[in-house]
């Protein structure tokens, strides 16, 4: 018998569980999927159609719901004979400009032997190819941009919604549909943009615990056998999933890893133990994530927060975290920031999750500041910051967190704060 075996006793379909796995039906976006379906009913009329924007959080079901009822639009449109539909899918992240975003879609376009370089051509002469290529297809075609919030000029945003307006498009219906994760991008967009972008608008809220328990118990009928799940382990995963600012992607993850870490340990049932170290085992691996792209300041910013929420001296103010900070530094054998670019740290470790901000306003005498806090363990951030860790020392207040005694001991030489 060889080293692998397959193992039967937990999943019946794990990848039901995976990213890419496209459900029957979707759950808990009722509401939003009829304001969809309607947004699309143009295409099914083979009327010019809508150019629609959704917005909302990661992980709220805007890409899956627009996945879901394309794959149904796709299907239903061949019933009728004077419709020839077209999608193009394309997703904008790492993509920044216009240029690249019309490059791209006419190489999706193209067969694979007449593609064009991503650089060299003047972008008139790239929309040109654009709009050849659009009429060459003919019919009604829909343009997918997801994560369009990516991209920083917004030339192809009005172009393409106005292509035929403009007389760019002699036959071919275009119709947009802009995904994006940032509710701000829609209000940065230029009037004239926002006007044809954003034609018909839907609005994907963060899903709420309930939302969150039927999309884990659909992926769980398929992925796992019968009973295998304790009954608090699909509660657990949600609530978790409502905290993590109701992120369904997350929940499903939480979920993967709990079912792996009971089949690891040969459990015949799934519990709440395993989704606790599930829990634990992912949060460990986004705060390593996020804290290895930071820079070294960026370290001994966390660092020196997390020194004075250990001292309970949070919520504070970033100039009240600047003398811990500099002292940091100057033990790194780094020069300190000066407080404008320390506080660009605060926020980049508030937009990764790793700390919270609130906005204080005291009127006219105290004015508006932020006070930052941290938001996870310390024992987490801890174990990502063994490089300050030997370049700074270990601050008195941080000693019981760390993981191990042996980390302890090792490490309790280089403290020096007196």
């Amino acid at each position: 018998m060889g080293i692998f075996e397959r193992d039967t006793d937990i999943y019946r379909d794990r990848d039901a569980l995976r990213e890419d796995y496209q459900p029957e039906e979707l759950v808990g976006r009722d509401e939003e999927l009829r304001a969809y379906q309607t947004a699309l009913q143009p295409v099914i009329n083979a009327e010019q159609p809508n150019n629609i924007f959704l917005y909302g959080k990661t992980g709220v079901g805007k890409t899956a719901a627009t996945r879901y009822l394309l794959s149904h639009l796709k299907e239903d449109v061949k019933q009728y004979e004077d419709i020839d539909f077209n999608l193009v899918f394309l997703n904008c992240d790492g993509l920044i400009s216009s240029y690249q975003i019309a490059t791209r879609l006419v190489n999706e376009l193209r067969d694979d032997s007449n593609q064009i370089s991503t650089t060299g051509y003047p972008r008139s002469s790239v929309y040109e190819m654009l709009w050849e290529e659009l009429d060459e297809l003919g019919g009604t075609v829909l343009v997918v941009l997801d994560e369009v919030d990516h991209v920083q000029d917004d030339s192809i945003l009005y172009q393409l919604p106005r292509a035929r307006a403009n007389g760019n498009l002699s036959s071919t219906k275009i119709g947009i549909i802009g995904i994006s994760n940032d509710f701000s991008f829609r209000d940065d967009l230029s009037p004239k943009v926002k006007s044809s972008l954003c034609e018909q608008e839907i609005h994907f809220p963060a899903y709420d615990a309930d939302d969150l328990q039927k999309i884990l118990t659909q992926r769980a009928t398929v992925a796992f056998y019968d009973d295998v799940l304790d009954d608090a382990v699909i509660p657990l995963c949600a609530a978790y999933g409502a905290k993590d600012a109701g992120d369904a992607r997350q929940s499903i993850d939480l979920l993967m890893k709990t079912g792996d870490i009971a089949r690891d340990d040969n459990s015949e049932i799934v519990t709440e133990e395993h989704v606790e170290r599930g829990r634990r085992n992912l949060e460990r691996g986004r705060i390593e994530e996020g804290i290895n792209g930071l820079t070294q300041h960026g370290h001994l910013v966390l660092y020196a927060l997390l020194t004075l929420d250990l001292e309970q001296e949070t919520p504070v103010r970033s100039r009240d975290i600047r003398p811990r900070y500099s002292l940091f530094a100057e033990r790194a054998g780094r020069d300190p920031l000066v407080p404008r670019r320390m506080r660009d740290h605060l926020s980049e470790l508030a937009m990764l999750g790793l700390i919270s901000v609130t906005e204080r306003n005291e009127g006219r005498r105290g004015g508006t500041y932020r006070e930052y806090d941290m938001d996870m363990s310390p024992e987490l951030i801890l174990s990502a910051l063994d490089d300050v860790l030997n370049d700074v020392g270990v601050h008195e207040s941080v000693k019981q967190h760390l993981i191990s005694d042996t980390e302890s001991e090792e490490t309790t030489a280089l403290t020096d704060f007196s």
